[in-house]
């Protein structure tokens, strides 16, 4: 995995798992890597691992089953689709618009850009 500046490398790799939930690659209920095979796997520390984990515990996304390992939430697919649309709605959404804004691009014009690539898709 490459990781980009600007994001700490625990929440890329968090991102990383969630995209996997909700593509289905990591089923609901379903075991996920240990912290070591995932470490290797990313070509990480195992303590990098260890601060997603727990990240993705506290958002509810994974559980940990002591002594058998972590498995996905059964409702981490759609806490994961909540807080995204959060996030788009909230962050990606008025930045899009606010650039909109100064190029000068109306709202007519984006509804029929929009348009053609729904119907396109």
């Amino acid at each position: 995995m490459e990781f980009q500046n600007g994001k700490s490398i625990f929440l890329q790799i968090a991102d990383t798992i969630t995209d996997k939930v909700v593509s289905g690659e990591f089923p609901a209920g379903e075991k996920i890597p240990s912290v070591r095979e995932l470490a290797s796997e990313m070509g990480v520390n195992p303590n990098t691992i260890m601060r997603t984990y727990s990240e993705l515990q506290t958002m509810k996304i994974i559980e940990n089953q002591r002594g058998i390992g972590y498995f996905v939430n059964p409702d981490a697919q759609q806490i994961i689709l909540k807080s995204k649309r959060e996030d788009f709605f909230n962050k990606v959404l008025p930045e899009v618009l606010k650039q909109a804004d100064l190029l000068g691009i109306t709202s007519s014009e984006l509804k029929k850009h929009l348009d053609n690539i729904n119907s396109a898709s």
